[in-house]
């Protein structure tokens, strides 16, 4: 991990805070170009098109229903299996995609 948190960065001409288990303090923040950078210096991915669509699923559904989409509701609409999530996201959906796309860490995750 590159990122040290919390903290603030500058990403694409914007700042950028994370909390102390370095998700994004201001889901408003959140951008593509956020979204990158967060995949590359916490969660050491480089994202592929495999990637954006579950990033994109879970911010659509976070901006629904105000919380990360569970695992079991993900791997349904999209069609994945559960290796494939850990493959795209080692650290797991509620570490490495919910980061990624910006949005709060689950309840009843710690």
């Amino acid at each position: 991990m590159t990122a040290s948190c919390p903290g603030t960065y500058r990403v694409a001409g914007r700042e950028i805070r994370l909390d102390e288990d370095c998700y994004l303090e201001n889901p408003s923040d959140w951008s593509r170009d956020v979204a990158v950078w967060i995949a590359e210096n916490v969660e050491g991915l480089s994202l592929t098109e495999e990637h954006w669509r579950l990033v994109d699923y879970a911010r659509a559904y976070w901006e629904r229903r105000g919380e990360c989409p569970p695992v079991g509701r993900l791997l349904k609409d999209l069609g994945i299996t559960f290796e494939d999530l850990y493959r795209l996201f080692p650290s797991g959906p509620a570490e490495g995609l919910c980061r990624v796309a910006g949005v709060p860490r689950p309840g009843g995750c710690s």
